[in-house]
């Protein structure tokens, strides 16, 4: 007598492969993630292009005089066309998608391999538009004094208190844990970081520990002679900052400061006690006379007003090295991550599906994947392709910080 399997339906499967997806993400878990299901729609085909509106922003009165301002909203655009997937091809489809142990066997490290793929594509992207850096250059985060200043940083940039998340590396969560003996903890919390290495929550930051985080290589610069006038090499509201003297590469991701030019509340618009840190935003090799790229963009007035230029004029030192630089030239270190959920959106779409096909599609937690089966019947061949078809956007940079200790 032929032998009996409970099939499992390519839906059940599809659910399975995209829990392990899920659990094996955890940046993802911890941004905002949405869900667009206009992609392919007949009438409404956008093209892949979505648009975020910017929140809007607002100056106060003082006395009894009205003083009417125009409402300015901006939006941000970004694609959701880049595809990730993972295919594979067996002789026995049945045995392979019916067993629960034979799925649980490949599932599990396939999800794990797209999962890390997935996020370290979009971490590669995302924390060279982050500016704000707390901690020495190229130091490993061993105490929570380092995350106490990251929750600072993100609070100074009026970030929401809640939904604050901590991404390192397995030597920092190691270093991190190491140190919790030497505070205050929930009992549990001490429990775990003795007994499994890792920190559940502390200072008012869910723990994530990932080796997807990418590491950032500076560009060759220096801070020898690298000065700006921000009399005429600052323009309110421009995203470029003229420079001279500068010399090497600026790579992007880069962050440095520029004396007199000050952070400050966006709410009180009062001056804080350190430097406005910049990124670079486009790699650029320095000729003496050089425009940078830089974000955020410097605005000083008006409701978007985000820096303060203290005593403005020629021979203002940039500074890549020191306070708050991302570090000496070439310079290699782990770009560990503290953010509040809506610093950076994620966007899965749902893709085409044939309707004479063996195609799913299913979507859990606004994340959207395929799942294609074809036949080959002369070479008794089953191919099986997974699609993730994403897109993401750092709507609010200023919302999260680079980490070192």
């Amino acid at each position: 007598m032929a032998n009996v399997f409970k099939t499992k339906a390519d839906g059940d499967v599809l659910r399975k492969l995209l829990a392990s997806f899920i659990n094996n993400t955890p940046f993802l878990k911890t941004i905002n993630n949405q869900h667009d299901g206009r992609f392919g729609v007949e009438g409404a085909k956008n093209g892949g292009t979505l648009l975020v509106r910017e929140p809007a922003e607002f100056t106060v009165r003082s006395g009894d005089v009205m003083d009417v301002q125009d409402i300015s909203e901006a939006t941000q655009s970004f694609t959701v066309a880049t595809r990730r997937g993972i295919d594979i091809e067996t002789s026995s489809y049945e045995r392979l998608m019916s067993l629960d142990d034979e799925a649980d066997r490949l599932i599990e490290p396939m999800m794990q391999k797209l999962g890390a793929e997935v996020e370290y594509t979009i971490l590669s992207d995302v924390y060279k538009k982050i500016f704000n850096l707390v901690g020495t250059p190229a130091t490993t985060p061993a105490s929570q004094l380092a995350i106490l200043n990251a929750n600072a940083r993100l609070s100074e940039s009026l970030a929401p208190s809640g939904d604050r998340s901590l991404l390192v590396t397995s030597g920092a969560m190691a270093a991190l844990a190491n140190a919790v003996g030497l505070y205050l903890h929930k009992g549990d919390e001490i429990s775990r970081a003795f007994t499994r290495g890792y920190i559940g929550e502390a200072a008012n930051m869910k723990w994530y520990e990932t080796d997807m985080i990418p590491n950032h290589t500076n560009g060759t610069r220096d801070d020898t002679t690298p000065v700006c006038n921000t009399s005429t090499g600052i323009t309110s509201g421009s995203a470029l900052i003229i420079t001279t003297g500068a010399d090497g590469t600026m790579a992007e991701g880069d962050i440095f400061t520029i004396a007199d030019v000050y952070a400050i509340n966006r709410q009180t618009k009062q001056r804080y006690s350190y430097l406005q840190q910049f990124v670079i935003r486009a790699a650029i090799t320095n000729d003496g006379t050089d425009t940078w790229t830089v974000s955020p963009i410097p605005t000083t007035s008006g409701a978007k007003q985000n820096v303060e230029l203290v005593s403005a004029g020629a021979g203002k030192a940039i500074v890549n090295v020191a306070a708050g630089g991302s570090g000496a030239a070439s310079l290699v270190s782990a770009q560990n991550l503290a953010y509040h959920r809506d610093f950076c959106t994620f966007v899965t779409a749902d893709q085409y599906v044939a309707p004479n096909l063996r195609m799913t599609q299913k979507r859990i937690d606004n994340i959207s994947m395929r799942l294609w089966v074809g036949d080959d019947i002369k070479n008794d061949k089953f191919p099986v392709r997974l699609d993730v078809l994403f897109g993401w956007l750092v709507q609010r940079p200023e919302w999260a910080a680079r980490v070192r200790g």
